[in-house]
């Protein structure tokens, strides 16, 4: 009998000492439940993904000498770790067994992702030889991430003599992405026979935010253990008589469940992984802002969450009453600053400028544009950061003013299509009523001018947001959308829009990756750009 346990840790990237603290952390609490193998997420040892720090001679060095000081502190259990190493001028990414003071085998990664958010080959060099440990009497096939999406690691860590496999992960966290991972190793144990062991990253980083999820599959492809989501665990699995034994399952929840933690996770790792004592949000009554308050309470605190409203003459009684109905409910600090003052001023001061020239949008954008240098100011001012509130709807077709609503250091929500928004509102409101009834409900509108609504510019939100993930996310054509049902003339102007705003959103500040493309690292289309779409 093997026992077995997933080091399911939010490793930080760069802290080098610190990741060493958490896998001994891991490795106590593990030998405490009895283990005798702990297996750690892809590049533990660094956090993930390093990027070019893995271009840097001085961090290879020092991934390496932490990496035996490890080895060197463990005691009492074999612990799988994830690391690069440097090898006769060639980077491998690299998982290595410590055991007994020492580091006793290391694999080199075979599938090195080159697609979507991964960028591998301009760090790494694939390995060619598997790696079977022997542990406690079972021979265990060491694999790595990418290694099991593909044929081929998997099948040769067989033909070596494995009997279980162990994968260690850094896979990202998207919108359905666990039945995918179920779906992938079911291919892998289907061509092995062999169970396998899923330890996977948790935490956010930057844009991505991984969200552990961790598990094990019997040969049969069943679900032996599962792992809770987005949070830190270290939790133990049993393989004997040749296969895993059932253990704890975490139950399946809801995709706004998870989608919600997701953006929980992720502000709260920005911020803190950063130093930001808080973060700032402009309110403005409507719903993007609301959800954006509370995903930021609920990963902070109401002590480190301030929320402003500016109103401008055109801002509606409702929005000033279900803005401080909102706050009073979550606690948080609120101020109020009019704009009206600051209106006038620029508006005296551009009109020799503008003389003979009929208001338009001009002025509709200095009133977000005056929003926005108020919250910097109070970022400058307190160190808090600013936390936008523009959605993915609004960032694919540029219904966002630059230097305006789009100011700030990090976007919760700008990989959430806006009817999404109202998903995760009516969630949040299921587990207590924070939102206000009228905010879900209204109509939504920037009101910068009087009567103004959203559908006045662009089409329903429905409608919209299915053309933009058809051709964002899925890579449709015009063509092919309009076949599905779709107006022509609705579809050429969305993504008209879509593709004349890359400037704006190349201006953008980070945002937690949700869905299975963001506007992010895996989008990268060029601003100067004149293709025209098939027909």
């Amino acid at each position: 009998m093997l026992r077995i346990a997933i080091a399911q840790i939010n490793c930080v990237v760069g802290d080098i000492p610190g990741n060493v603290a958490r896998i001994r952390a891991a490795a106590e609490s593990a030998r405490a439940q009895g283990a005798h193998l702990l297996v750690t997420p892809e590049l533990a040892l660094t956090g993930y993904p390093p990027e070019d720090l893995l271009l840097r001679p001085d961090f290879l060095r020092a991934c390496d000498a932490h990496l035996h000081e490890l080895a060197r502190a463990l005691a009492g259990i074999d612990v799988l770790v994830g690391h690069p190493q440097a090898d006769a001028g060639s980077t491998y990414n690299c998982a290595s067994l410590l055991s007994r003071g020492a580091v006793r085998a290391t694999y080199q990664k075979f599938r090195l992702p080159n697609y979507e958010v991964f960028d591998e080959e301009r760090y790494f060099r694939s390995g060619t030889e598997p790696c079977v440990v022997e542990v406690h009497g079972v021979k265990v096939g060491v694999l790595v991430c990418a290694d099991v999406w593909e044929p081929g690691a998997a099948e040769a860590a067989e033909d070596a003599g494995a009997e279980l496999l162990a994968v260690l992960n850094a896979s990202p966290y998207h919108m359905d992405k666990l039945a995918t991972r179920y779906e992938v190793l079911r291919e892998r144990i289907g061509r092995t026979g062999l169970p396998v062991v899923y330890a996977n990253l948790v935490g956010g980083q930057d844009e991505l935010v991984f969200d552990g999820a961790s598990f094990g599959l019997t040969r049969k492809g069943d679900l032996a253990f599962q792992a809770p989501a987005f949070r830190e665990c270290v939790m133990c699995g049993v393989y004997a008589d040749g296969d895993l034994q059932p253990g704890e399952r975490t139950p399946v929840r809801p995709i706004e469940a998870d989608v919600y933690d997701a953006l929980c996770l992720g502000v709260r790792d920005y911020l803190g992984k950063n130093g930001f004592p808080g973060g700032i949000i402009g309110l403005s009554g409507g719903i993007d802002s609301a959800l954006t308050v509370a995903i930021a309470v609920d990963a902070l605190g109401a002590d480190r969450v301030r929320a402003v409203m500016m109103p401008s003459p055109y801002t509606a009684q409702m929005s000033l009453d279900d803005s401080r109905d909102m706050v009073a409910r979550l606690n948080v600090r609120y101020d109020e600053i009019g704009i009206a003052p600051a209106m006038s001023t620029i508006e005296a001061m551009l009109a020799p400028q503008f003389h003979g020239l009929a208001a338009d949008t001009t002025e509709e954008n200095l009133q977000s544009r005056i929003r926005g240098v108020l919250l910097m100011a109070l970022s400058n001012k307190t160190g808090s950061i600013v936390l936008t509130t523009g959605n993915k709807s609004e960032m694919a077709t540029g219904y966002a003013t630059l230097y305006g609503d789009m100011a700030g250091g990090f976007a919760v929500i700008k990989d959430i299509f806006k009817t999404f928004v109202y998903r995760l509102a009516n969630y949040r409101n299921s587990l207590e009523p924070v939102i206000p009834q009228n905010i879900i409900v209204r109509p939504p509108s920037a009101e910068l001018k009087p009567g103004q609504v959203d559908q006045d510019t662009l089409p329903p939100y429905e409608v919209l947001d299915a053309i933009i993930k058809a051709y964002m996310e899925c890579d449709e054509s015009p063509a092919e959308i309009v076949a599905r049902g779709y107006d022509a003339a609705t579809v050429a102007r969305v993504v008209s829009m879509l593709k004349r705003n890359e400037y704006k959103r190349r201006q953008a500040p980070p945002g937690v990756r949700v869905t299975r493309r963001g506007f992010g690292k895996d989008w990268r289309y060029p601003i100067t750009n004149r293709y025209t779409d098939a027909q």
